[in-house]
């Protein structure tokens, strides 16, 4: 028996209005039950149009039963019931998703026959009580241009209204009403529209993890698209402008990406059973499995690539579009002002052209880049327009390269490398970004695709924050800055492959440094940046920087102090292109050090010995005003400080600063930083319970640790975390490192789960330390249950360095030499593991 027969049953039996909505709230179940098997024979737009046209159906039968409820067997023609149910935003346009709010407007015209406000009432009544979730609006048709004025968010909402049910001499007169409304003030429409999606752009960037409703490229930037489209052409279906405004192919190549997005969301909805419009790490794999790609990845890329094509094809055409409304008539003088050629002009530091000439071939478009001035400037979507039709033809010409090396040693080249990506050439100029176009990095560490995260490596080395890369940079030749900027744009190019892609990106780039025309020797130093482009951060964040071995080791790979440069100055423009937070002052100062200490390795002719660095540094020191001022006793306690390690890792003045406030100390002392991660410095005579310490510290991320014996038994400790603490929590800090010094607290810390092959101890490292190296999965309190298991063995850390990536820790522990722990390392192993 069918729905609406078992409604007519019910009526006929004078059933209740809970019965009612109970047999359709049924009803809405079962479908909602079928609609995983409904997706799998209709994706895309098909599953939203028969999805949106099941809940036309249902309110249509609601409206139907509450008529039939209300007026029994004489029941008048729904036609003359001043009444129209009216489909608003996504539902109206036939895209509504699974989870999404469904929003009605009720519309109705004042007639004294009619009772219209208790048949809307029992009508919404009925659709609550049956679990439709309604975001509805009731009007009187003549109310609607006030109700539109009230917000824009009424306006574009009722700007996509679709009769479902009801009187068409009540749609008829909202439909008069809705095209007042269109032309109620459009420039004011058209201004708003365009800067509540720039707002919305900047607050949801390009990610892996991608918004595909409200972020850049998103549905939200389409629907903006068909906003504008009603408003200023009256259109129904912006594929009515095909041929008119843009291309059939323009406009195919759009409709597909944007049907890849309605599948995706689609599925979303359906897998989290909620409004899920952000496709998060979680729920790639299922989606990929339910849309027929082999693996995630895959999926995202083809997902960033939509995005990509949206985002471009709006900003081209909304651009196109809006053009009239946001043009003054002092714009125009000020263009006709700054005509540089046919087509183009400049205004200050943007770029204008017109849609209206033919556009030109690419060494064109290329020369009028090299001939502007070189300054930071901002690309009209009239300039995109032309750069993402412009016909460029393969191989490319002697020419083309030619004007590519120009604009590689512009001092402002981010903006002409952004503009290539935005309008999707980048990888027809250089052909090593076909393989990373739109290729995701889930590691744990980078927050944008392969491509996005090479500009983004430009962006940083144009803008570099750090004072000391800085002053290095600046003074480079112009064939050195632009060997550079190629080694940064492609070094992950070789990226997407089986191979190392650190090795096919060295082989990616020399081609690519030919057809520039560099000299050949910069063949070499270009695939040594890049064949080695990890290597100063992972040396810098997991070796030892004050071994000499492991010097001479990272220096037998960067041959000469200038490569070291280069090396360094990339590293930092890599790190910096990660994303925001991710170069941080704790990074900046292990870079610092191994530059340092790897330029001192690569200035001298002889091997420089552990004696020689602390002579060279007491030297320093003797000759330090601050240091001369000291008492005779003060020097000789400081110069008696057996650690080399602890010369080695810090300046003259730091050196001084610290045994000042050891000077001082008489049972402990503590200092707290917070500046960056927090940073807490202990003086100390009586003994520390550090692995209380650390316990109770363990919610924040330990990056290094330092521990030195100084003079007169007092050990100095320092320990830097990550992450700043919580406002607030700065007190209980405090108590935590002064109940530290209490050695009868003891912690029931959770023991991590490692194995014995995860722990290495060489022996070998120097006279006085051994290295303990620890790679093991990242666990809360890994650091404290060592830090525990080494003060009940006796065991004494100089120092520690913490790192940790894609979820794997990889620790190293400078230990001294005593109570025979070399001779005990296997039973030191087997007592970390917990056999």
């Amino acid at each position: 028996m069918s729905i609406t027969e078992q409604i007519e049953d019910l009526i006929e039996r004078r059933a209740s209005d809970f019965e009612i909505s109970k047999l359709f709230k049924t009803h809405i179940s079962d479908y909602k039950n079928s609609l995983l098997e409904l997706f799998e024979r209709n994706q895309g737009k098909d599953f939203l149009v028969i999805h949106t046209k099941t809940l036309d159906s249902i309110i249509s039968q609601m409206y139907k039963t509450v008529l039939r409820r209300m007026f029994g067997n004489y029941l008048p023609m729904r036609s003359n019931i001043p009444i129209a149910f009216i489909a608003l935003g996504s539902y109206g346009r036939e895209q509504l998703c699974v989870h999404s709010d469904i929003d009605l407007m009720i519309v109705y015209e004042k007639n004294d026959g009619y009772n219209t406000s208790a048949i809307i009432e029992k009508f919404l009544y009925l659709a609550w009580d049956a679990g439709l979730k309604l975001g509805h609006r009731v009007h009187d048709v003549n109310d609607l241009l006030g109700a539109s004025r009230e917000d824009i968010t009424i306006k574009t909402a009722m700007m996509e209204s679709r009769l479902i049910i009801g009187s068409p001499f009540t749609w008829s007169a909202t439909q008069n009403r809705l095209t007042t409304i269109r032309h109620d003030n459009p420039k004011s429409f058209i201004m708003a529209k365009i800067e509540e999606a720039d707002i919305r752009r900047r607050k949801f960037p390009f990610s892996m993890q991608p918004n595909i409703k409200e972020g850049v490229g998103g549905l939200r930037d389409s629907q903006l698209l068909y906003w504008l489209a009603k408003t200023i052409y009256g259109v129904n279906s912006l594929k009515e402008l095909s041929g008119e405004l843009f291309s059939e192919e323009q406009y195919r190549e759009y409709r597909i990406a944007l049907e890849l997005l309605f599948r995706v969301r689609s599925a979303l909805h359906l897998i989290s059973n909620k409004q899920q419009d952000q496709l998060v790490l979680d729920y790639m794999p299922r989606i990929a499995q339910m849309l027929g790609f082999s693996d995630e990845r895959k999926l995202v890329s083809r997902l960033l690539e939509a995005q990509w094509r949206i985002n471009n094809f709006t900003q081209i055409y909304v651009k196109k579009m809006a053009r009239p409304y946001l043009n003054d008539p002092t714009q125009i003088t000020a263009l006709r002002a700054g005509r540089i050629q046919k087509g183009f002009y400049q205004v200050e530091e943007t770029l204008y052209a017109s849609y209206n000439i033919p556009t030109p071939p690419i060494d064109t478009l290329l020369e009028l880049l090299v001939n502007l001035e070189d300054c930071q400037w901002n690309f009209d979507s009239s300039v995109l327009f032309h750069f993402t039709y412009t016909l460029i033809k393969h191989p490319l010409r002697v020419k083309t390269y030619t004007l590519l090396r120009k604009l590689f040693e512009r001092q402002h080249f981010y903006v002409i490398v952004k503009l290539f990506y935005d309008a999707g050439i980048l990888h027809h100029l250089i052909g090593a970004f076909k393989k990373v176009l739109h290729l995701p990095q889930f590691d744990g560490y980078h927050h944008y695709p392969v491509d996005l995260h090479s500009i983004k490596c430009i962006e940083a080395l144009e803008h570099i924050k750090d004072p000391y890369v800085e002053a290095l940079y600046n003074p480079l030749s112009s064939a050195d800055k632009l060997l550079l900027k190629a080694s940064i744009l492609l070094h992950d190019t070789g990226k997407g492959r089986k191979q190392d892609h650190s090795e096919v990106g060295a082989k990616l780039i020399v081609p690519f440094l030919k057809n520039l025309k560099l000299p050949t020797h910069q063949f070499e130093r270009g695939a040594m940046l890049v064949r080695h482009h990890v290597l100063m951060s992972n040396v810098a964040y997991r070796e030892n920087l004050y071994n000499e071995k492991t010097l001479y080791q990272f220096m037998s790979k960067i041959k000469t102090p200038e490569n070291l440069t280069l090396l360094y100055i990339l590293t930092y423009a890599d790190i910096n292109g990660v994303g925001s937070g991710t170069y941080t002052s704790f990074g900046a100062n292990l870079l610092h050090e191994l530059y340092e200490a790897a330029l001192e390795i690569a200035s001298q002719n002889d091997r420089i010995t552990d004696a020689i660095k602390r002579e060279n540094k007491e030297k320093r020191l003797n000759h330090d005003p601050e240091f001369i001022q000291l008492s005779k006793i003060e020097q000789k306690k400081i110069l008696s400080i057996e650690s080399n390690l602890f010369f080695f890792k810090h300046t003259p003045s730091a050196i001084i600063n610290i045994s000042k406030e050891a000077f001082q100390c008489q049972t402990f002392t503590y200092q707290l930083d917070i500046e960056g991660g927090l940073v807490i410095h202990i003086f100390r005579r009586i003994p520390l319970n550090l692995g209380y310490l650390l316990g109770k510290l363990s919610y924040l991320d330990v990056a290094s640790m330092d521990i030195f014996t100084l003079f007169d038994g007092i050990k100095y400790f320092k320990i830097e975390f990550l992450q700043r603490p919580l406002d607030g929590t700065m007190e209980q800090i405090q108590i935590i490192v002064e109940e530290a010094f209490d050695m009868t607290k003891k912690l029931n810390l959770p023991k991590p789960v490692i194995k014995p092959n995860e722990i290495t101890i060489d022996c070998d490292h120097s006279i006085h330390y051994a290295q303990l190296n620890l790679t093991t999965t990242n666990q809360r309190g890994l650091l404290a249950y060592f830090v525990q298991c080494f003060d009940e063995a006796q065991i004494n850390i100089a120092t520690a360095k913490i790192h940790t990536n894609k979820n794997i820790a990889r620790d190293h522990f400078l230990i001294e030499k005593q109570n025979r722990m070399c001779d005990n390392a296997r039973e030191i192993i087997d007592k970390l593991v917990g056999e």
